[in-house]
């Protein structure tokens, strides 16, 4: 049996393609379309979004998952909408400056990782702060792009004007 063989993608490439994936998903699809994307993920299934052809030919899966597990409010496609705008002009903003973007590791497995990137938005008075992670730990070539909302609240400490503490 043949081994599968891993090929890595700078940081940059890896966040670009990932930023258009989700705007060719959302933003540029039909209202219609990208609803129902949205509805599945919400649901809490992984949907695929495409297969992007590397610099050896071979095909990469992209598939999409979203964790709103943290959310705060009620999670609907507008609230999503704005969330995911904010975070793909981010990315976008970030790429074009050549910023270095932050990420992170999972503990128990390198391959699964959160970028530093946040998309922070309001919606009916409480803050939500999405990320983008990505799990390239599988074993076929496929990628796990998941759009995450994090607790807000972990931010808010940090912001807090010196000998004040967060309610």
């Amino acid at each position: 049996m043949a081994q599968a063989e891993t090929q890595s993608l700078p940081q940059e490439t890896f966040l670009t393609i990932s930023a258009n994936l989700l705007h060719r998903a959302f933003i540029e699809a039909t209202r219609t379309d990208a609803k129902n994307l949205f509805k599945k993920l919400a649901d809490g299934s992984a949907v695929a979004l495409t297969q992007v052809e590397m610099e050896d030919k071979s095909l990469v899966r992209f598939d999409l998952a979203l964790d709103h597990s943290e959310f705060r409010g009620k999670l609907n496609y507008g609230g999503f909408r704005n969330s995911l705008g904010v975070l793909i002009a981010n990315l976008s903003t970030a790429l074009q400056k050549e910023q270095k973007i932050t990420s992170f590791t999972a503990e128990h497995d390198a391959n699964v990782m959160m970028f530093g990137a946040t998309a922070v938005t309001v919606e009916e008075g409480q803050p939500n702060v999405m990320v983008l992670g990505a799990d390239v730990s599988g074993g076929q070539a496929n990628v796990v792009l998941r759009l995450m909302y994090i607790d807000p609240g972990q931010f808010a400490a940090k912001d807090a004007p010196a000998g004040q503490e967060q309610a």
